[in-house]
């Protein structure tokens, strides 16, 4: 409390006078002098004005008194506001009596104004306040002109519903201790300045006095957190909401905001001048209509243009914020912009040559999803930490990279691959995230997968132009089938052009023309020739991996067309995932194998395989391999953690989960050190310390934490280091240029590689062909369908592997294998054959339901090196 002495007659006229020009200062910056058109750069009504909170306008006043700054004359319109407010401030005595009165004659003076024309911005009080008013009278037109007007405002709207900061009044006690020679006069004045900032802002205070008590979302951001009353938001929306003039009204200033604030973004760089312009997306986007009908049509469209607009680091602080959000929250924002993207779809015609990549509202709604995305991200499960380290020696540099500087060229691995700019931005990238607050798939909007032209998209990609915008710079709202499509697309033109260079080194240096990647292997010699083959081209010239593969088996004849390579990936896998080789065991109990850390073979063995798989994805081959989800994630950059033995290790797992939540002693139940055994190849203990001196080190319930992690960093990253490493040698040859880490998850990883399980036989026949005579309504088509439904799963997978050279279905499902059954002459004794390359099934018409079975068990059968062409 300040306490005001007696002073001679002149003393206290200079001190009305100065009190009376400060408060004159803090109207014009808090109300403005009413002309629309005002030029004062420190008046409210200027266009220019940046609007500012109480306590800060409180500080402005005392400093413009200070330099005697030019105040503006009342507008015709505000001057019956301005003599009250300093009929008001006239009041002298004692600063507490008359900062008392002010509040009471504003209260008043608001209870008369039933128009409320002068309110430029919203508190949560003041939204009650006119609600309350409008109820008494049962007209709700001011309430609906008012929300019109400020929700219509970018500058009314980032002003709205802020926090109140109670600090900032000390900060000004502060401010007066230190100036010692400040004139007492001055003192006194700014003393009185803070008095009218706190009645101003006595609204915005009672609508955050809850905040300590509520679970609040922002409460959560610290450093990230925005100026804007979220909470206070929220139950303003469901007062008023549930009013259909009142949301019209809403509708309608969305409508006339968003294009002005895209143009402010776009030209006037307003965020980086004041960060709080983040508030108006903030409050837009606690609407909970915004997926309604209505929206759809022109004023959600035009608001996601408008948020598409934002600066980097205003997306990251969004996704940030948001990423404090309930799953219910997040799920809520993720509907609404799907609805806009599903409804944009599906209400017009999109093709090759109307291009959804050329909707506007699909683009930009796209681009706002990617920030909920990667709030979901945020939000949920996140390890930032573990990651690999690939400290491996690089490539070997090929011949290549000289004869594409002579063509003006540069080497496509300097580029490296791509990221995206947000995740840069935020520090996280989806392999960061086991579990996200909502799952990934709800992410993916299948009707835009449906009209999306993949092949133009994937060329927007690769050129990155700023005029075309292209989904796969947003992977998530893709399927794995679409992304599976990009990523062949790019596979098949890197081959293209390692065929284009070898053409031209022919002919410019004379070398001998080899514009595909050959391999001529024994069948009883697949491994080695393989990988004799494989080591040589690694060595001499790596980027030969990416050409086109041709297998040729020796004293075999046939042109590989794809079948052959499907069936030298199955052989080599085969051979090298056999228990007796020693180079991976296997766990009969989870079907899984893991890489031996005791292995007998060489690195390049390991090597080999990682190849195999990168070539596997590289020529849109499904392999028969059962590798642990944790081997996709550290192919990702990722270490294996505890977590990750539930997966590879269970027994090991569970074992570990029981000591981390045993309740009695540790230390004296269990007898336990840092010191652990495993056993090798000939089943003899090889005793390991995770710790120097383990075995001396006993575990206690203080350092168990410890223990556990340090025994899975062993197992699943220190114990096979020489041969992992090997292996993603390997598989980064072929893929390093690729799009892949971009563009797939873990789980996808594992689904291009191995295929999907899961086999649909109906949707098989829903989509065969048939050629050379059959129909759909053959008796023999009819017999074999019958047939083919009441085999057993193994059966059916060994007519998989029969007719396509794999048991597993692509991705998307058996839906997309477009197999062929074409027939095969009349009625004979020969067995079933099959062009593995082309998913053909040769069937002769079988007289018989009871032949047709008989001759294609035994086709499918001993169908290994026989019968598949």
């Amino acid at each position: 409390m300040i306490i005001l002495v007696n002073r001679p007659a002149h003393g206290l006229m200079k001190r009305a006078a100065a009190k009376h020009l400060i408060e004159r200062y803090y109207h014009q910056l808090t109300e403005g002098c009413g002309n629309e058109s005002c030029t004062n750069d420190c008046c409210a009504s200027c266009p220019t004005f940046h609007r500012m909170d109480n306590n800060a306008a409180a500080v402005k006043a005392l400093e413009l008194y200070k330099i005697n700054a030019k105040l503006c004359d009342p507008h015709p319109s505000k001057k019956g506001t301005s003599s009250a407010y300093l009929e008001n401030s006239a009041i002298g005595g004692h600063n507490n009596l008359a900062c008392a009165n002010r509040k009471i004659k504003h209260k008043d003076l608001h209870s008369m104004r039933d128009n409320f024309k002068d309110v430029k911005y919203l508190t949560e009080e003041k939204v009650y306040e006119i609600l309350e008013s409008c109820g008494e009278k049962e007209d709700y037109s001011p309430l609906i002109r008012v929300i019109g007007r400020v929700f219509s405002s970018a500058e009314g709207l980032v002003q709205s519903f802020r926090r109140s900061k109670q600090h900032t009044k000390e900060e000004l006690k502060s401010l007066q201790a230190k100036d010692e020679d400040k004139d007492e006069d001055e003192k006194e004045a700014a003393a009185t300045a803070a008095c009218s900032a706190s009645a101003m802002e006595e609204d915005s205070e009672a609508s955050s006095s809850g905040l300590g008590e509520s679970d609040n979302d922002v409460q959560k951001l610290g450093p990230d957190e925005v100026s804007v009353d979220i909470d206070a938001v929220r139950r303003v929306y469901e007062r008023l909401l549930s009013n259909e003039k009142v949301e019209a009204a809403f509708l309608n200033a969305l409508v006339y905001l968003s294009p002005n604030v895209e143009c402010d973004l776009t030209y006037h760089n307003v965020y980086s001048r004041d960060p709080n312009y983040l508030n108006l997306f903030v409050i837009v986007m606690e609407n909970g209509n915004l997926h309604s009908p209505e929206y759809l049509e022109i004023a959600l469209p035009q608001f996601c243009k408008a948020m598409s607009k934002l600066p980097l680091p205003a997306l990251a602080k969004l996704a940030r914020l948001w990423s404090c959000y309930s799953a219910v929250q997040i799920r809520r924002m993720m509907e609404t912009f799907q609805q806009l993207i599903t409804y944009k779809v599906i209400s017009n015609e999109f093709n090759s040559r109307n291009l959804v990549n050329d909707d506007d509202a699909v683009v930009a709604a796209t681009k706002c999803l990617k920030i909920v995305y990667y709030a979901n991200v945020l939000g949920g499960d996140v390890d930032t930490e573990h990651n690999d380290e690939e400290d491996e020696d690089p490539l070997p540099e090929s011949s290549e990279l000289t004869l594409q500087e002579l063509l003006g060229e540069e080497r496509r691995s300097k580029k490296g691959p791509r990221v995206d700019p947000l995740e840069l931005e935020l520090g996280i990238r989806t392999s960061d995230c086991r579990r996200p607050l909502i799952s990934f798939e709800e992410f993916v909007n299948e009707p835009l997968n449906d009209v999306l032209e993949m092949d133009k998209d994937y060329t927007f990609f690769k050129v990155e132009t700023e005029n075309k915008f292209s989904f796969m710079t947003c992977p998530f709202i893709l399927n794995a089938v679409t992304k599976n499509l990009g990523l062949y697309y790019d596979n098949r033109i890197r081959m293209y052009s390692e065929r284009r260079i070898t053409v031209l080194y022919s002919l410019v240096q004379g070398q001998q023309l080899n514009p595909y990647l050959r391999l001529k292997v024994r069948r009883d010699h697949i491994i080695d020739d393989a990988l004799v083959r494989l080591e040589m081209i690694a060595m001499e010239n790596p980027a030969d991996l990416k050409k086109q593969l041709y297998v040729e088996f020796e004293g075999e004849q046939g042109v590989d067309e794809g079948g052959v390579s499907k069936e030298f990936f199955q052989l080599v896998v085969e051979e090298i995932f056999n228990p007796d080789i020693g180079m991976f065991t296997y766990d009969e109990s989870t079907k899984l194998f893991w890489f031996n850390p005791s292995s007998f073979e060489n690195e390049g063995q390991f090597t080999l395989i990682g190849i195999v798989l990168g070539l596997a994805i590289y020529n849109n081959c499904i392999l028969d391999v059962h590798f642990p989800m944790v081997v996709y994630r550290k192919l990702m950059g990722k270490k294996g953690t505890f977590r990750d033995l539930s997966d590879s290790h269970p027994i090991l797992y569970q074992s570990l989960k029981e000591l981390l939540e045993y309740e009695g002693s540790v230390e004296e139940d269990m007898m336990i050190t840092f010191q652990i055994s495993q056993t090798d190849l000939f089943g003899n203990p090889i005793m390991y310390n995770l710790r120097e001196n383990g075995d001396k080190i006993p575990v206690t319930n203080e350092n168990r934490k410890e223990f556990v992690a340090q025994y899975a960093d062993y197992m699943l990253n220190k114990s096979v280091e020489k041969q992992f490493k090997a292996f993603r040698r390997g598989f980064h040859m072929v893929t390093n240029e690729s799009p892949l880490k971009y563009l797939f998850r873990p789980e996808e990883i594992e689904l291009l590689i191995c295929g999907s399980r899961n086999l649909e036989f109906q949707a098989l026949e829903d989509t065969t062909e048939y050629d050379g005579g059959y129909s759909k309504d053959s008796r023999i088509i009819r017999d074999f369908w019958e047939t083919l439904h009441s085999f057993s799963e193994e059966q059916k997978r060994l007519f998989l592997q029969f007719t396509t050279g794999t048991d597993r279905a692509p991705v998307g499902g058996l839906g997309k294998l477009k197999m062929i059954i074409a027939k095969n002459g009349p009625d004979t004794d020969r067995l079933p054959t099959s062009h593995t390359c082309f998913n053909v099934l040769l069937l002769p018409e079988y007289t018989s339901r009871e032949k047709l079975r008989d001759r294609l068990l035994k086709a499918i059968t001993y169908a290994k090196g026989f019968g598949m062409l």
